[in-house]
């Protein structure tokens, strides 16, 4: 059971014979996707804490260096009273912000949220302890479930805070959808800080994408285990291979699960069928790379004023405030 300090947003969020349509659709086309939140089962979350520390993985490193400097200046710009974490995962790099807001004062309500029970309710009864006189208070779901509840709860001090590179996992239209959902889930005054990746040689990202250990190769192929648990299924693991390339035209990594053999695969509880050649392939997640000022200019046309940006010094990654 999830510690009361845990809100689940959706009642069927577990009921799995009401879930998956967005797995049918992807499936069913041609190409063949899946969105990214398949990877987050407890164990996908367990991999990426592990893809984070890993030698060729920048990104983590990066933002944290960044947070590291800046992290007592946002506390203190946005005098907020409430922080919510979209995709919060372990909540390691926002500790950084948590000990910021911790020396303003102690009222203070920080609100992680997650698609994987497990890391959350880990995370919330840490931080519990870690940080008792702040009010710790999880939501269990997605993105859209999460934003659509902050719109219904309005905070006249809060801040909203997209950390990582997980912005670049949608692709521009679903991310300008995003930005208008972060828009009307903040009052006039309040802020959104938004972690970006930026541009960099190819071999550098591809590099982040394909680890030596393996460990990323893992996490891609976790989402067809999650699949298989979730919706009865029975995909075979060892018929997958992983590979992410960068597609220079579009600034974005492609993560995909190619199959090996001719073979079909099933979802029982979806009553689906799912047919492979050998070679094709489920491109399972994108990240997008930004041109700063592009993003500023698009983040301005949806409200969100950019109040300061800072990047690290090989400008490799971007932290942007914006107030409403």
């Amino acid at each position: 059971m999830l510690p009361q300090l845990v809100k689940i947003l959706n009642d069927s969020y577990q009921a799995v014979k009401n879930d998956g349509q967005d797995v049918i659709a992807g499936l069913t086309k041609n190409p063949k996707t899946l969105p990214p939140k398949y990877f987050y089962d407890d164990y996908g979350s367990e991999l990426f804490e592990q893809i984070c520390e890993l030698p060729e993985y920048y990104p983590t490193r990066t933002e944290t260096s960044i947070l590291e400097k800046c992290a007592d200046e946002i506390a203190e710009l946005t005098g907020s009273k409430e922080l919510v974490e979209l995709g919060s995962g372990s909540s390691t790099k926002t500790r950084l912000l948590l000990d910021a807001y911790q020396k303003i004062g102690n009222s203070f309500t920080y609100i992680p949220t997650d698609v994987s029970g497990g890391i959350l309710k880990t995370s919330v009864l840490e931080l519990q302890e870690k940080y008792p006189y702040f009010s710790i208070q999880g939501l269990l779901g997605t993105y859209e479930e999460t934003l659509a509840y902050l719109e219904s709860t309005p905070a006249p001090t809060r801040t909203i805070c997209f950390l990582g590179s997980s912005a670049g996992n949608f692709s521009p239209e679903k991310f300008d959808h995003f930005l208008t959902q972060i828009a009307r889930s903040l009052q006039p005054g309040n802020y959104f800080l938004l972690g970006i990746d930026l541009h960099k040689p190819k071999e550098i990202l591809e590099s982040a994408y394909n680890d030596a250990q393996g460990i990323t190769a893992a996490f891609n192929l976790n989402m067809l285990s999650h699949l298989n648990w979730r919706f009865q299924g029975n995909f075979d693991l060892n018929l997958f291979s992983h590979q992410a390339i960068y597609n220079q035209a579009e600034s974005q990594i492609e993560m995909r699960l190619y199959c090996q053999e001719n073979v079909t695969f099933s979802l029982e509880n979806l009553d689906l069928k799912v047919n492979f050649q050998a070679g094709e392939n489920i491109l399972t997640e994108i990240s997008r790379k930004f041109d700063l000022g592009i993003l500023q200019t698009k983040l301005e046309a949806k409200g969100l004023k950019v109040k300061k940006v800072w990047i690290d010094p090989k400008k490799w990654f971007g932290l942007i405030l914006c107030q409403a």
